[in-house]
């Protein structure tokens, strides 16, 4: 491998027919691989996610796949044998929402949707199917008014040039506030 973008397109090609049943055998997706060249040494970076209908990926099941992963390329028996390092992650929030299942765990989020021959969207996902998602979209108002949200609006998968989760940096800070508030109970009890 020469290090060409053509070379590492087809050694990522290549690599995720490889993985793909070593990732499945640990009821993991494989979402993508990408290879690059330092140097001498290859970086092989595997991005897992989780099969429908499941919560978070927890690190144990990113480390037992990330071993599964490292076995299969070293017996790779199409390997060029020049040293590589493995990355094993999951996707973040800034992966691109272009499949079903993507738009399915990101249900209640905030989303922003690039809707074809339209402005974006910007509103909360509140249901998918297997046509489209449904949206709340969010108004626009004056700086330092509440948002308004509009009437929910179905959008076809043929009709999504692509979507992304939104951070709520609000909705974070009141989730973290909520949790130091104390317990009544405790309350009473530290009253005793």
């Amino acid at each position: 491998m020469t290090g060409k973008p053509a070379d590492i397109q087809l050694e990522a090609a290549r690599l995720t027919e490889l993985l793909e049943p070593t990732v499945a055998s640990h009821q993991l997706v494989l979402e993508e691989v990408q290879v690059r060249r330092a140097g001498d040494q290859r970086i092989v970076h595997v991005v897992v996610d989780l099969i429908d209908g499941t919560d978070g990926i927890e690190l144990d099941a990113v480390a037992e796949v990330s071993r599964s992963i490292s076995e299969a390329l070293d017996k790779d028996p199409h390997d060029t044998a020049d040293p590589y390092e493995l990355e094993v992650s999951s996707p973040g929030t800034s992966r691109p929402l272009t499949l079903p299942r993507h738009w399915s765990r990101n249900v209640g989020r905030m989303v922003k949707v690039n809707v074809i021959g339209e402005d974006n969207l910007l509103g909360r996902l509140t249901a998918v199917d297997e046509d489209g998602i449904t949206i709340v979209p969010e108004i626009e108002v004056k700086k330092g008014m509440k948002p308004k949200q509009g009437e929910a609006r179905s959008i076809g998968f043929s009709l999504i040039r692509r979507g992304n989760v939104e951070v709520e940096f609000t909705r974070a800070e009141a989730a973290a506030l909520q949790e130091l508030e104390l317990d009544p109970e405790d309350d009473e009890n530290a009253e005793a």
